[in-house]
């Protein structure tokens, strides 16, 4: 990948993973790119297939592309960044600390990648504490 493509996907992210919204500046892991459809199921390397993924969110994701709806029961695509709208699929809890799937496709997402996992729902809530939390968009 070259540095272009890598500054374009970093930017248009605004240095946040593109699935549970966290600022790389609040990870110590550095941020990784994520190809929305993978590599090994003909995913091409080009801006339309690329997502700026914290290290956890794309470790859960891995290579898959679908999950199962905690609500329906239903195998549906997970969230890709490129095509939809985060704000359609998701929403953040009253307190601002936990990211609550509105569709089914926010749904699988936020149980496939752990977007709620305990030692980011404690991180968010320091970050509400201070405002620097829940992103405006």
């Amino acid at each position: 990948m070259d540095d272009a493509l890598v500054r374009l996907v970093w930017q248009r992210a605004d240095s946040r993973c593109e699935y549970c919204r966290m600022p790389q500046e609040h990870d110590e892991l550095s941020f990784e790119i994520d190809h929305v459809i993978a590599c090994q199921h003909s995913g091409p390397t080009r801006p339309g297939n690329l997502a700026l993924a914290c290290s956890l969110c794309n470790d859960s994701k891995n290579n898959r592309i679908a999950a199962l709806d905690p609500v329906t029961g239903e195998v549906v695509r997970l969230f890709d960044p490129r095509h939809q709208v985060w704000g359609e699929h998701f929403g953040w809890s009253l307190e601002g600390d936990r990211i609550l799937g509105l569709t089914p496709v926010g749904r699988a997402t936020a149980a496939a990648l752990n977007l709620n996992r305990p030692a980011l729902v404690k991180a968010r809530q320091a970050w509400v504490a201070v405002g620097w939390h829940p992103p405006k968009d």
